[in-house]
């Protein structure tokens, strides 16, 4: 059961091993884009190709749903990045049902666990297997794998190597759970007020605060690029003029008496805003109407930069 392309590698290599894929449940079709087309989830497009049955209810207690799994008899229910099961979906299986998580739970708990271990400067994450229960991401643990975070890695860069990683631990924990070879560890005696959450991220969580420290922005920048991206407005004399999505930037601390979300630039290669001990250099960007691009791109025909502030 899953939804994105997180999802898609970890059905290929179940395949892929011989295992019996009995069928695949996803989203609905839903209209998107200027012309309100369908649109197929990615495990629906990889399912049709691979020649699975595929599933596609509206509501989960839909009792014709229901009916058509019980008729699957499942032996083992796999979950990877889709909505919160009811009981009698995920109790259904014989072996149960767990769930891969792009976490080291208990920590970054949530939708976008990806996201946030970047957004906070996180030296290290991972994925976790864990059967499901009646509350989000606190089953019991099944099996972990560490991943670490480098300095210039982003949340795409995250993404695909959690990805990979998580087919292997995937068939793994397949294996362990087939042969009875597990003893599953519960998320208990733990303080919830300790942990790092890590909630769907909207629009308005994506918007830069430039008087916060340039470390912490260029983390944050790297959280949310490529997707959903950290922007900022820009304003010519307090006026709102666009805004821009920011891809990729670098930190030097400084000391300056320049406010917050002041822009320089040579006009040619470089463009710097100020932040609160220093000056963010941006390297890629996208303004609003424009293709995402390389900053010495943008200054080829954006000759009034410095008039711009960002905040």
């Amino acid at each position: 059961m899953g939804t994105p392309e997180f999802a898609v590698a970890s059905l290929r290599r179940l395949v892929e091993e011989g295992y019996n894929i009995v069928a695949v449940v996803t989203t609905p079709d839903k209209p998107a884009g200027r012309g309100q087309k369908l649109h197929e989830s990615d495990v629906k497009v990889a399912a049709r190709e691979l020649g699975l049955p595929i599933l596609q209810p509206e509501r989960l207690r839909d009792e014709a749903f229901v009916e058509a799994m019980r008729a699957l008899e499942p032996d083992l229910g796999i979950v990877i990045a889709f909505r919160m099961l009811p009981e009698v979906i995920w109790a259904m299986p014989r072996l149960g049902t767990f769930n891969l998580h792009a976490s080291l739970l208990p920590e970054y708990r949530g939708a976008a666990p990806i996201n946030w271990a970047v957004i906070n400067g996180e030296r290290e994450t991972g994925i976790t297997t864990f059967l499901l229960n009646h509350e989000i991401d606190k089953g019991a643990i099944i099996g972990q794998k560490r991943e670490p975070i480098a300095e210039d890695d982003t949340v795409g860069t995250m993404y695909d190597k959690l990805m990979r990683s998580g087919c292997d631990l995937v068939v793994e924990t397949v294996e362990r759970v087939a042969a009875g070879n597990y003893e599953a560890r519960e998320q208990m005696h733990i303080d919830e007020a300790t942990l790092k959450p890590a909630p769907k991220i909207f629009k308005d969580d994506c918007r830069i605060d430039w008087s916060w420290e340039g470390r912490r922005i260029v983390n944050f920048v790297r959280g949310l690029s490529p997707y959903p991206a950290a922007w900022t407005p820009m304003y010519i004399d307090g006026e709102e003029r666009g805004s821009a999505k920011i891809f990729r930037v670098t930190f030097s601390a400084a000391e300056h008496k320049r406010t917050a979300g002041t822009v320089e630039s040579d006009g040619k290669s470089s463009l710097r805003v100020a932040c609160q001990d220093g000056w963010v250099e941006i390297h890629e960007l996208q303004v609003a109407g424009k293709r995402r691009m390389a900053v010495r791109d943008l200054l080829l025909g954006l000759r009034n930069i410095e008039d711009y502030t960002f905040a």
